[in-house]
């Protein structure tokens, strides 16, 4: 989208998780282009988020070291953005990792580790956003059309992402009341560092070394290729903005009718 283009988050204050890459950025990007003021929150690439940081308006967006693993970091993030900016308008939460195990394979360690920053780290960055949001506030959290679809080996992340669209569901009468909503998207395969790494675990073992990825999009997805991460964030951007304001508890897929 074209810089001006959209005046949608004109004096809206919005806070992106896991900003500094992927889709996170582009949904970063997205915002700021449509008016927003943005505060990005980034694990430990400040490469990256200080790269991002020089594309958006000056003085209208700041980058912060925070692990979603870790509540207290969240909390951080998001007071730095209310003391910079004085409010707190939208919630895009979109950090997150990726896991392929078998069941065998699995740990206790693992499975902490998936849920404290997929799981535990949304809620609790709903948790303190919502405190800090007025009537119209907009939260968007990051689940996986793997929530609803088998896939070998991925049992763990699956379960994580599944989790999250039950905490969007229960969450929208609690927040209804005090006019905030809340929505999920949940991307399919999108061209990111994420999709490089892992993308043929997605695929049938058996097909893994007879089909390129290519070849494996062409034949299982109506539009045949991966979304550009910044299709997905015009997912998030409606979710986001006042034309969602009456969509709440939901989460919708953007997976290039994948099947």
């Amino acid at each position: 989208m074209t810089p001006g283009q959209s005046t949608r988050f004109t004096d809206k204050v919005a806070v992106v998780t896991g900003g500094s890459r992927g889709i996170g950025a582009a949904v970063a990007t997205r915002l700021a282009a449509e008016g927003a003021v943005v505060a990005i929150g980034y694990r430990g690439n400040q490469e990256a988020a200080e790269q991002l940081l020089a594309t958006l308006p000056a003085g209208r967006a700041i980058a912060v070291r925070a692990d979603v693993a870790d509540p207290d970091q969240t909390a951080a993030l998001i007071e730095q953005a209310v003391t910079e900016f004085g409010r707190l308008d939208v919630l895009a939460s979109c950090a997150g990792i990726e896991h392929f195990g078998t069941l065998e394979s699995l740990t206790p360690g693992e499975f902490d580790r998936v849920f404290a920053v997929n799981t535990r780290g949304q809620l609790f960055a709903v948790q303190h956003a919502a405190a800090h949001m007025r009537e119209g506030g907009r939260i968007v959290l990051t689940s996986s059309v793997s929530a609803s679809r088998a896939v070998f080996g991925h049992t763990l992340y699956a379960a994580s992402k599944a989790a999250v669209e039950s905490m969007v569901l229960n969450l929208s009468a609690e927040l209804g009341q005090r006019g905030i909503t809340i929505n999920a998207i949940a991307p399919g395969g999108t061209a990111t560092d994420m999709a490089t790494e892992h993308g043929a675990s997605y695929q049938h073992p058996q097909l893994r070394d007879v089909l390129s990825m290519a070849q494996w999009l062409s034949v299982h997805g109506a539009l045949g290729r991966l979304a550009e991460p910044e299709e997905i964030a015009a997912g998030y951007a409606f979710l986001a903005s006042d034309d969602a304001a009456y969509m709440t508890g939901r989460t919708l897929q953007i997976d290039g009718g994948f099947f």
